[in-house]
């Protein structure tokens, strides 16, 4: 009995304190862009598109140079634990850990190619493993600190994208990997807790700007029939991101090659801003799309995103790959439904081309992370779709996941 109260007050606390260390990130990232960028970031102006581009050149290479110096400083001591490492037992050190976090809002804020989504995990983590120190006092067992700690890291998720189901599935089906009534409770709680909280400081708007359409049968089909293409997207997705991270720059070099790939990313987005930031930019300008003559631009952009997030990683960033797939899938998904509306006489009648980059972007993240529950969840929350676009949606991850499980067990078995 005293461990379930131990349980309860640590489920409320740590609720607080992520959804507290959330909303702050939150502001953060708000103040550098507003600082650097010139612009707020919203679903109806996602990317730095009305700043001067000289001004998107500057504020990214001088973010590539302050991030690298710290980055190198704050490794020089061992490299930061992961989440899941933070899962299985491993410490986070505190300040060095806070100063990570900052590095990685800060430089997403200046504009560079990469995921926003670790760093509030990461403070849920460490808030979740300083909390485990008063483990006696609250009737605790050792056993409950991989709990807490992935409840915390799931909290943190919701309490930047306000979702709260996308972080209860993501500790679960991403870092604990069992459901049964504890772990689906104290995390589900936790995330609804730092989602309130969160949504004090960010509010509860949708994170991307969808249409009203409803989804018909036909819609059904096409996310069966082209799950599989989003499926090779996510697995390649996947392997070049883990070729990035296995071979990520360390030592004095990150202080050179980090500026140089940020250099690079400031140069493309002279001509394509929405390759800044987290790709809420490129996938909002997916969703957006329209007409045959949108497929070049969406194609280079697409390309350009995969090449500078992968080279940003790879030069020692770090960073998430949430938001980057999501922007991938949809821009191939709108190419695809612009050349399906295009082909098919009356398609345009029943299918529009911000389902499809929604198709492509759930089926995408879902291969990618190979957590389809998580990538279901987190599309329909941050754009407030209805609950009847669970069914294709749905459909659409599941067949994506299967595919990429079977293109994996190919590759191991070679």
């Amino acid at each position: 009995m005293r461990r379930f109260g131990g349980l309860a007050v640590s489920t409320v606390v740590l609720g607080v304190l992520v959804g507290c260390s959330s909303g702050l990130l939150g502001l953060l990232l708000m103040v550098t862009e507003r600082y650097f960028l010139g612009f707020e970031e919203s679903s109806a102006l996602p990317a730095p598109s009305d700043t001067v581009a000289w001004r998107r050149l500057v504020s990214v290479s001088i973010g590539g140079v302050i991030v690298a110096l710290m980055w190198w400083r704050i490794r020089r001591k061992g490299r930061i634990s992961t989440v899941s490492a933070a899962v299985a037992g491993e410490q986070l050190p505190w300040w060095r850990t806070i100063f990570h976090v900052f590095a990685q809002i800060f430089f997403v804020g200046t504009g560079a190619s990469l995921g926003r989504e670790v760093a509030p995990r990461e403070m849920g983590s460490l808030l979740a493993q300083r909390w485990m120190r008063y483990e006696k006092l609250l009737g605790l067992k050792d056993d409950d600190a991989p709990l807490l700690v992935a409840a915390a890291a799931g909290a943190g998720f919701a309490g930047v994208y306000i979702s709260p189901l996308t972080g209860m599935f993501f500790s679960v089906e991403m870092l604990l990997r069992r459901v049964d009534r504890e772990t689906v409770s104290v995390s589900l709680a936790m995330s609804a807790i730092a989602t309130v909280v969160g949504s004090l400081v960010k509010g509860t708007h949708p994170y991307y700007a969808v249409g009203g359409e409803a989804m018909t049968l036909w819609f059904v089909l096409f996310c069966v029939v082209s799950a599989p293409l989003f499926a090779v997207v996510g697995s390649g997705f996947r392997r070049l991101t883990k070729w990035a991270e296995k071979r990520q720059t360390v030592g004095v070099n990150i202080v050179w090659q980090l500026p140089l790939v940020a250099l690079v990313t400031g140069v493309v987005s002279m001509w394509i801003p929405q390759v800044m930031g987290n790709g809420r930019a490129a996938a909002q300008e997916a969703m957006n799309a329209g007409g045959l003559s949108m497929i070049p631009f969406l194609l280079v952009m697409c390309v350009a995103k995969v090449v500078l997030t992968i080279a940003t990683i790879r030069a020692g960033a770090s960073g998430g790959t949430l938001t980057p797939a999501i922007a991938i899938g949809a821009a191939i998904g709108a190419v695809l439904g612009i050349v399906v509306i295009a082909v098919i006489p009356g398609s345009a009648a029943v299918i529009t081309v911000w389902q499809c980059a929604m198709v492509g972007a759930v089926a995408t993240l879902s291969a990618s992370q190979q957590a389809p529950l998580m990538a279901l969840a987190m599309l329909v929350e941050i754009t407030h779709l209805p609950i009847a676009s669970v069914v294709p949606l749905g459909l659409a991850a599941a067949v994506s996941v299967s595919v990429s499980g079977l293109l994996k067990h190919r590759e191991t078995s070679k």
